[in-house]
């Protein structure tokens, strides 16, 4: 019966194969992956009707001009933005991203907390948390050079490793294989 056996779990396992491989052909991911897609669609769909229980047509005209603002205003600064560092610096493609995402991150950080670091809501947040607003704009500004020092040291860091492989292989050293005698 040892065969018998052997079938029945290559069957098995063929099943659950088929299952996957059907799985990945449906929607082109990991089998957990439909599972998790559909449980963050059930999250958005219940903050979504938790959020416009309120003013729905505020909330509505504040994502819609949000989505306009992205893509009429903020796209096309973004692109100039970065051919002009591609311009200011000539360097490899992989070395713009260490310029890119850091003031990625900085940008995002503004544009989430831009009222309280501009000063726009001091009083608001004061008389809310009972904290000073004023530490905002100083901490910003300290995150993003944090950022972009980090980002520096990270691509002299890449930059050292590059070179020292490099340098690993010099080419005065003879070549690996074997070793031929010199003739006259």
């Amino acid at each position: 019966m040892p065969g018998l056996r052997r079938g029945l779990g290559r069957g098995l396992r063929g099943g659950l194969r088929g299952l996957r491989w059907g799985l990945r052909r449906g929607h082109g991911g990991a089998p957990l992956r439909l599972p998790l897609l559909l449980a963050s669609f059930a999250l958005t769909a219940y903050a979504g009707i938790r959020l416009l229980r309120g003013d729905w047509f505020g909330i509505l005209l504040w994502l819609v001009g949000a989505a306009v603002l992205h893509d009429l205003v903020l796209l096309p600064l973004y692109a100039l933005a970065d051919r002009a560092v591609r311009a200011a610096l000539p360097a490899p493609a992989s070395w713009i991203n260490h310029v890119r995402v850091p003031a990625f991150v900085s940008g995002l950080l503004l544009l989430v907390w831009f009222p309280l670091i501009l000063g726009r809501e001091e009083r608001r947040y004061e008389h809310a948390t009972g904290l000073t607003a004023g530490v905002f704009w100083p901490r910003w500004l300290l995150i993003t050079a944090g950022l972009f020092a980090v980002s520096a040291l990270w691509l002299a860091i890449r930059v050292w490793w590059r070179r020292r492989r490099a340098g690993a292989e010099d080419p005065r050293k003879p070549a690996a294989g074997p070793v031929r005698p010199n003739r006259p």
